[in-house]
């Protein structure tokens, strides 16, 4: 873990110090703390982390710059990993940065702030996405589903297949969705394989074709 280098992007500075406070503490290096999109873009050209954790809403008109931010370190600091913050389930915030996660990029997660009530945890999830995983909140998969229920692309999945979809875009590997369904490792497999074969995804070298899998029928609405 010590060997991660992370700066945190939030307007809150007592979230902002709090939260550089607990990750130090857990072994992490914060490199950088900014309170604005384009402070954040500064320390990344100054400090080059292997993560930025950022919140979605930041100044000046807290709606969607740190989306945005996060958008232009996809395409000028394709090596830094992105872990967004977010207080509501904002599915089109979620859809667009999880399809930037393309082409070699590093991992992606996006986590609702509510939700982070265990540090050991969160710095799990930091450690995922450093490494090159897509984490995404439980809560926010759900939201994504559920509002695609009507005419969706995955009507041909099972019930149980939707179920490891889910945990998929969750980021778990087949290990851990076979723990969390309580099947074996060789039926997550057979599921994963049939999933992404009712799907029409192609065998590629994508680390993101799993999220893509959640991604691809979302992008269908409107």
């Amino acid at each position: 873990m010590s060997d991660i280098r992370v700066v945190i992007a939030d307007d809150d500075v007592l979230l902002r110090e709090g939260m550089s406070s607990l990750l130090t503490e857990a072994g992490l290096s914060v490199v950088g703390r900014a309170g604005d999109a384009e402070e954040l873009l500064a320390l990344l050209a100054r400090d080059q982390p292997d993560l930025a954790i950022i919140d979605i809403r930041m100044p000046p008109s807290y709606t969607a710059e740190g989306l945005d931010a996060a958008l232009r370190i996809r395409s000028e600091f394709p090596d830094v990993a992105l872990l967004l913050l977010s207080a509501h389930v904002e599915v089109d915030h979620a859809l667009e940065l999880l399809d930037s996660g393309h082409n070699g990029a590093k991992g992606i997660g996006y986590l609702l702030k509510s939700r982070v009530t265990d540090v050991a945890d969160f710095v799990s999830t930091i450690d995922r996405v450093a490494a090159g995983a897509s984490v995404i909140d439980p809560a926010l998969v759900y939201e994504l589903v559920a509002a695609k229920r009507r005419g969706d692309p995955l009507g041909a999945l099972s019930t149980r297949e939707r179920d490891v979809l889910t945990l998929m875009a969750e980021g778990l590997s087949n290990s851990g969705i076979g723990k969390r369904l309580w099947i074996t490792e060789g039926t997550v497999e057979k599921h994963v394989r049939s999933i992404l074969t009712k799907l029409d995804l192609a065998e590629t070298a994508d680390d993101h074709r799993r999220v893509r899998a959640v991604i691809l029928y979302l992008d269908t609405v409107g």
